[in-house]
């Protein structure tokens, strides 16, 4: 990992995300793009932003690329709790904890912003808009993470699938990154098994499946959907879960 120093425009992605669930005033927009430009590094594929039991000092931004949060048994089973997508933090308040438990890792190359916790906590001071943008995207990850149990607990096959790509597709929008009804799709087949607590045997069915039915189409790592309230129907997706915090 290496510093970038300035790097174009990587801070409106999380302008943009933020101003999805607050209204950030100019002074707090002009603030976040200092700090973000300010802390730029970049990883590659496949590499760890933060392991499992490592000490916490800092905030990590995402602004290009996709990483994931996962925990893996001792037998090496893995389990994908979440995706982290352009503009998303990786929690806003980690450092007050000792150690993470569990590990953030790239799925792409990801260009990204680490605050130390001192420039942060100033951050948030500074602009009363930023502090609650920032803690309604705490409030939204936790939405999230509950859908998830869900998702794993109490949906099939198809439903998990077609959910997770319903989420992902209403996550990418905001951030400008949903062509159409398009949006990239650069993980595999064993991420998305472990994301939906199944087997690649049985992802690769339930795939076929989506395809069969027309409801998806995957090609050179972009997924397509031809009739979103389709996909939603079969995923039993409501997207409130992700709306509820968008106010001003």
């Amino acid at each position: 990992m290496r510093s970038l120093g300035i790097y174009g425009d990587h801070a409106q992605t999380v302008v943009r995300r933020l101003s999805a669930l607050r209204q950030l005033s100019v002074e707090a927009v002009a603030a976040l793009e200092q700090a973000v430009l300010e802390g730029l590094l970049r990883a590659g594929p496949g590499e760890d932003l933060i392991a499992e039991g490592e000490p916490l000092d800092s905030v990590r931004i995402v602004l290009s690329g996709w990483a994931f949060r996962h925990k893996t048994l001792e037998d090496g089973r893995r389990q994908i709790v979440n995706f982290i997508f352009p503009g998303e933090t990786c929690d806003a308040h980690v450092y007050l904890l000792s150690a993470l438990d569990h590990t953030i890792s790239t799925v792409t190359s990801v260009v990204y912003a680490e605050i130390r916790r001192a420039p942060f906590e100033k951050l948030l001071a500074s602009d009363r808009t930023l502090a609650e943008a920032f803690m309604c995207e705490t409030l939204l990850n936790n939405a999230i993470q509950r859908e998830w149990v869900i998702n794993l607990g109490r949906r099939v096959a198809l439903e998990r699938v077609a959910h997770l790509f319903c989420e992902i597709h209403e996550r990418l929008r905001p951030v400008g990154l949903v062509d159409g009804n398009s949006c990239a799709l650069p993980v595999t087949q064993m991420d998305l098994a472990d994301a939906t607590g199944l087997s690649v045997v049985h992802l690769n069915r339930t795939i076929q499946e989506l395809r069969a039915s027309g409801l998806i189409v995957l090609r050179e790592r972009t997924l397509t959907i031809p009739d979103l309230d389709a996909l939603k129907s079969a995923a039993l997706y409501s997207p409130s879960y992700l709306e509820i915090y968008r106010r001003g």
